[in-house]
């Protein structure tokens, strides 16, 4: 069974740093890229940030570039989202994704097959 948990959300003030997890089962990590959403209350999701399966290649959205760093440790099955200087318009909940691998169009959700629960980020003072 494909599975995606992420964790590491919590509650940080403006300027801290949080990092997620996005730890994978039920299938081989290797093959897969992974992206991460994420959804703010009343908006639509969108994309954060996308790996390919050996990390050799990154992207991000404007929003995040300079602040936020994906990374991946296969060995581990894990991908992470190290997210730093955090604002305020950062609060969402952060879902991670699995797609063969980032497409140009890395950030369209319908390409991705499985899909985490969701960790709640929150930005506050």
């Amino acid at each position: 069974q494909v599975q995606l948990v992420e964790s590491g959300g919590g509650l940080v003030q403006p300027g801290g740093s949080l990092r997620l997890s996005c730890a994978a089962s039920g299938f081989s990590l290797n093959y897969y890229a992974i992206g991460w959403f994420r959804q703010a209350p009343g908006k639509e999701r969108e994309g954060v940030s996308c790996i390919s399966t050996y990390g050799s290649t990154t992207y991000y959205a404007d929003s995040v570039k300079g602040r936020f760093s994906i990374s991946r440790d296969n060995s581990k099955k894990t991908v992470y989202l190290q997210m730093n200087s955090l604002k305020p318009e950062d609060t969402a909940v952060y879902y991670c994704a699995a797609d063969r691998w980032c497409r140009s169009n890395w950030s369209v959700e319908g390409h991705y097959d499985s899909w985490g629960q969701g960790a709640q980020v929150t930005v506050s003072s």
